[in-house]
């Protein structure tokens, strides 16, 4: 297979998993990989009805709604993906950053994005055109990931690396969280009309039973406040919500934000 791919070559679907997961089957050509597949029965029941045999799984991270369906699709003969700092059953390929992994023909670049786990790491490709990123559970649609082992440094340090790609990448983020983090980001920042504008697109396009990812950079610069920090309005909430001695410089924001995140309801 050719390393440089169209979008209209390999097609990637959502397949929804538990409550509000997404598993991103990736498929060309009869054969089909899975990224972060937490169940593997939407998987068997998508390879099985598409003709489509498994090659690879892609893991960007250990928590089970990620892993849980590993052992089962590996069965299959597919080779296994995963990050190098984490311990992970059944993982054939272990990478780090820099690491450059070849997928249905598309080669995908490896970012260590730790912060929600210790070893988490992203994929990202350039080989489509708009680019392409799994960034499993550190980037989310207007929100990123709770710190379950990393650092708010780690994670705004993660955060950066993701913002930095070509505004036009699609982000495929491993959760449909989206509403919930639209209605915290405009607690946060009230006054961003993209923001207002995207939380009328988004409701319009629950209601109608689809999903609202993939994002773009692009569109996460211009309403995630995760991203904001250095933004005056989003600085202006950290204090408010900090206190006067509270935050301050972006990274105290982030903090802070982020900590504010855990406890909104």
């Amino acid at each position: 297979m050719s390393t440089m791919v169209s979008s209209a070559e390999i097609s990637i679907t959502p397949l929804p998993a538990f409550s509000d997961n997404y598993l991103w089957l990736l498929d060309r050509d009869g054969h089909a990989a899975i990224v972060d597949p937490g169940d593997p029965a939407p998987v068997h029941h998508a390879l099985n009805t598409r003709g489509l045999t498994l090659d690879a799984i892609l893991v960007t991270h250990h928590h089970g709604d990620h892993v849980g369906g590993v052992a089962a699709l590996r069965a299959t003969g597919a080779r296994v993906y995963g990050p190098s700092g984490e311990s992970i059953d059944g993982v054939d390929v272990r990478l780090r950053a820099g690491d450059v992994i070849t997928v249905l023909g598309a080669p995908f670049s490896v970012i260590d994005v730790p912060g929600h786990t210790a070893g988490h790491i992203a994929y990202y490709t350039s080989a489509f055109d708009p680019p392409v990123l799994f960034c499993g559970d550190t980037l989310f649609a207007c929100g990123c990931g709770r710190l379950f082992e990393g650092t708010p440094a780690q994670m705004l340090d993660s955060l950066d690396r993701l913002s930095a790609l070509p505004a036009t990448t699609r982000v495929y983020c491993a959760h449909e969280y989206t509403l919930a983090n639209i209605r915290f980001a405009l607690a946060v920042e009230p006054d961003n009309g993209d923001l207002q504008r995207r939380a009328l697109e988004a409701t319009a396009l629950r209601a109608r039973g689809e999903p609202t990812i993939p994002s773009t950079i692009a569109l996460e610069l211009a309403t995630n406040p995760f991203l904001r920090s250095d933004i005056p309005a989003i600085q202006a909430a950290a204090r408010a919500r900090a206190g006067a001695a509270g935050a301050a410089d972006r990274a105290a924001t982030f903090a802070t934000i982020r900590a504010w995140k855990n406890d909104f309801r």
